[in-house]
């Protein structure tokens, strides 16, 4: 059972018994997102984010055959300096490989919602989701595994909207056949990821978080078996405008094409690209979209925890 390979940290399992709002926090952004020490600043403020809002943070990874929720300073920095190639990524597939190997391993969407949940977590907060890639169903069909846990598991994703890279109508047909609810907070349009706006109106949309929690708080009451997916627009002030955000991602991609990559490593040469075609642009609203989808997940436990 994947309950018996949970190590929770004493400070979220005190808060759970107590019935204090806790939010679970992905570790890929820390080992595979972005370079020492730089992820261990944008993880930090994470979770202190999660905190001033009001609920406990718990950032999830695997070590030593376990599912820790929950880490401490020392597991944050061994997981910060550990080489990428000596830390695997775990989803719901490789998930079993990773704890069975022993070592380090970072959580992707689909492996902490399976971890969150199991340990009674209902909020998890990351950068954007993974989705449907472009031309994924013409043949390819590289569709992230975020999708299909969204579809089974009972956990509320706060997001700033799927990666840009992604197809990203594709991204919101696939969640609808699994049945999945896509809210926007503050405005109709879906949010963008490095924009406010993907220039899709988004399936639903609410005024503020505590209608988002109210909604949630509904969707989890019904028993249905899957999660809901909350988006919240990077702030205005670190966005980038829409028309460069679309610009960079179109040229990123046409290069990737040109370029050959594909696979595992297409996702961050893009993100890598991107970067770069927008002066550093889009690894500021990044940073800034992670740590205010932190905020919002803990201003949405909060809710929860009073509905």
């Amino acid at each position: 059972m994947i309950t018996d390979r949970l190590d929770i940290s004493p400070e979220v399992l005190a808060a759970l018994a107590d019935g204090r709002p806790v939010v679970a926090l992905e570790s890929t952004l820390i080992s595979h997102g972005l370079p020492y020490p730089h992820n261990l600043e944008v993880a930090s403020a994470s979770e202190a984010a999660v905190r001033a809002a009001g609920a406990i943070p718990a950032t999830v990874a695997i070590h030593a055959g376990r599912l820790l929720v929950g880490l401490d300073g020392a597991a944050f920095l061994a997981l910060a300096t550990a080489p990428t190639d000596a830390v695997r990524k775990a989803s719901r597939p490789s998930l079993a490989a990773a704890i069975a190997a022993g070592g380090w391993a970072a959580t992707t969407v689909s492996a902490t919602m399976i971890a969150a949940h199991a340990a009674g977590i209902r909020v998890l907060a990351t950068g954007g989701i993974g989705g449907v890639h472009r031309g994924a169903l013409g043949g390819t069909f590289d569709i992230s595994s975020d999708l299909e846990e969204l579809g089974r598991t009972p956990v509320a994703v706060v997001c700033a909207g799927p990666k840009a890279i992604l197809d990203v109508a594709a991204t919101l047909e696939y969640l609808e056949t699994r049945g999945v609810p896509v809210v926007a907070i503050g405005q109709l349009d879906l949010p963008g990821f490095y924009a406010r706006s993907a220039g899709i109106a988004a399936p639903a949309s609410v005024a503020d978080v505590a209608a988002a929690a109210r909604l949630v708080a509904t969707h989890l009451a019904l028993g249905l078996g899957g999660g809901i997916l909350v988006c919240a627009p990077v702030p205005e002030v670190d966005a980038l405008a829409d028309d460069i955000a679309h610009t960079a991602v179109e040229r990123a991609v046409a290069e990737a094409v040109t370029a050959g990559v594909g696979g595992p490593a297409l996702t961050p040469w893009l993100l890598a690209r991107i970067a770069v075609l927008t002066d550093g642009a889009s690894i500021r609203a990044n940073t800034a979209l992670i740590v205010n989808d932190a905020r919002v997940a803990g201003e949405l436990a909060v809710g929860l925890a009073a509905v």
